[in-house]
């Protein structure tokens, strides 16, 4: 066996270690994986593997691919934890092999190795592919862009762009117009930064774009033509545009987020390599020589987080794609410190599976991050003919687990205010509701109450007519008797 084959087998074997471990004991968490889960579980419920949709509503949020990978897993392992994050984990190993082969066209096996290492550990890329998140997919599918442009590049070989344009419908199918535009806008700064605009006949391809629409219409074209003018307002007008405009989170657009986050998502080895590599510029007073393949990797890196910085709403796992670059840049910078790798290699293998075992699995379920365990609850509780509301922040992996009808109590006026609208952030608010003016008194009613919005329950309800079914580290299960007519 050849030393590529064996660094291959041993990056697949540490990241299906990583990523898989404990995956069937790690409860779905709210907000992001349960919308995820509820909307997988609806659409294969439904026989409708087309028209994303949530509580009955059509869903326009994200493009079907990744609910796709939801589907299959289901259908194969059934509702379970471990179902659910099973492709996110696949996805992770594709990833560690596609930066594996990637480094190794580009530099020598040891080079390759490390950088798959260096990312398999990183805290970023080691959450991402744990968690029922788009982001594993998509990195795999936005890199493979790149990684396909560059190899027809720096070769002879133009026919590897057509792959190039295969893997943007796809990133496409999996995260909406950004899978194209933005490597496109990667590989339009490092075409002006070698003042090789000549490439361009090469590179725009009249077949390659026909791959890119037949890869893109298996999902957009139908859902056109069942949804029109609703599924394109709410997709590109409020899940796009809006998105990039108008802060989600306003509290994060900060100038300073992803430049922090950086250290975060790069843990542990962006503190020994960013601050060394800046520290020898300082000294020696001179930018590092870079030759095309450093000019490139670093372009594709600088591109991604400085666009995400610019964009209104910023989240932690948008910039995790140039991590495989990144990856690649630290592993030059690490080649020649092999004690220092080794043993922060072992330090975060092992930190990363106590904190799956000792942390993540015990604490996900304590302090009520998922909703499996109020779900058993009513389940153990509530009968036929039962209401349950949710007052305070709904959870949807409260009816996912459950598989109940779970309605979010509210005034008429703040419902009215909230509805989807298909031009705001409101399209977000698919809950089913219940209008508080209207909850019957013949019903037995169970109601999950949000502890912080204790004060404000007391307020809107008769506590002495409600009995305590169980409590929980972030709210209660309440029941309330039906009156007898």
């Amino acid at each position: 066996m050849d030393q590529d084959r064996r660094n291959l087998i041993f990056l697949a074997l540490l990241g299906a270690a990583l990523f898989l471990l404990a995956n069937g004991s790690l409860a779905i968490t709210d907000p992001v994986e349960s919308n995820y889960t509820q909307t997988a579980k609806e659409m294969l419920l439904s026989g409708d593997w087309v028209s994303p949709r949530i509580f009955g509503n059509f869903w326009y949020d994200k493009p079907a691919f990744f609910y796709w990978e939801l589907i299959a897993a289901f259908k194969v392992f059934g509702f379970t934890d471990f179902a659910a994050r099973f492709f996110p984990a696949v996805f992770g190993v594709i990833g560690l092999l596609l930066t594996y082969v990637f480094a190794r066209r580009l530099y020598d096996a040891k080079t390759a190795l490390l950088s798959g290492v260096l990312l398999a550990t990183s805290v970023g890329y080691w959450v991402v592919s744990k968690s029922v998140i788009t982001d594993a997919t998509l990195f795999v599918f936005f890199n493979a862009v790149l990684v396909f442009f560059y190899l027809g590049y720096s070769s002879t070989n133009k026919k590897l762009y057509y792959a190039s344009y295969f893997f943007a419908g796809l990133a496409t199918l999996t995260k909406g117009p950004i899978g194209l535009l933005l490597p496109g806008l990667v590989v339009a700064v490092f075409l002006c930064v070698r003042r090789d605009f000549a490439e361009l006949k090469h590179l725009v391809k009249p077949l390659g774009i026909l791959i890119f629409l037949a890869v893109v219409s298996l999902w957009y074209v139908p859902m056109y033509l069942l949804h029109g003018s609703d599924f394109l307002n709410t997709f590109l007008g409020v899940h796009n545009y809006l998105r990039a405009t108008v802060s989600e989170h306003p509290m994060w657009d900060v100038w300073w987020y992803y430049s922090v986050l950086f250290f975060l998502i790069f843990f542990p080895w962006g503190f020994v390599t960013l601050p060394p590599a800046l520290w020898r510029m300082f000294r020696e007073r001179r930018l590092p020589r870079l030759d095309m393949d450093e000019q490139f990797l670093l372009v594709w890196a600088l591109v991604i987080n400085i666009f995400f910085q610019m964009m209104a709403t910023k989240y932690t796992t948008y910039t995790l794609p140039s991590l495989l670059p990144i990856s690649i840049l630290a592993a030059r910078f690490l080649r020649d410190k092999a004690t220092l790798v080794r043993r922060m290699f072992f330090g975060e293998v092992a930190f990363l599976v106590v904190v799956t075992l000792a942390v993540l699995v015990p604490g996900i379920t304590a302090k009520n991050y998922s909703g499996k365990e109020v779900a058993a609850t009513l389940n153990e509780n509530v009968r036929e003919g039962d209401l349950v509301l949710s007052y305070g922040d709904y959870k949807v992996s409260h009816p996912y687990y459950s598989n109940l009808d779970i309605y979010k109590v509210d005034t008429k006026k703040s419902i009215a205010a909230n509805r989807p609208d298909g031009k705001s952030w409101n399209s977000k608010n698919v809950w089913p509701y219940w209008a508080l003016e209207e909850i019957p008194q013949d019903r037995t009613i169970y109601m999950i109450v949000s502890k912080k919005r204790g004060g404000q329950f007391k307020k809107d309800f008769r506590p002495e007519e409600w009995t305590l079914v169980r409590e929980f580290d972030q709210c209660r299960v309440l029941r309330k008797e039906g009156r007898k007519s």
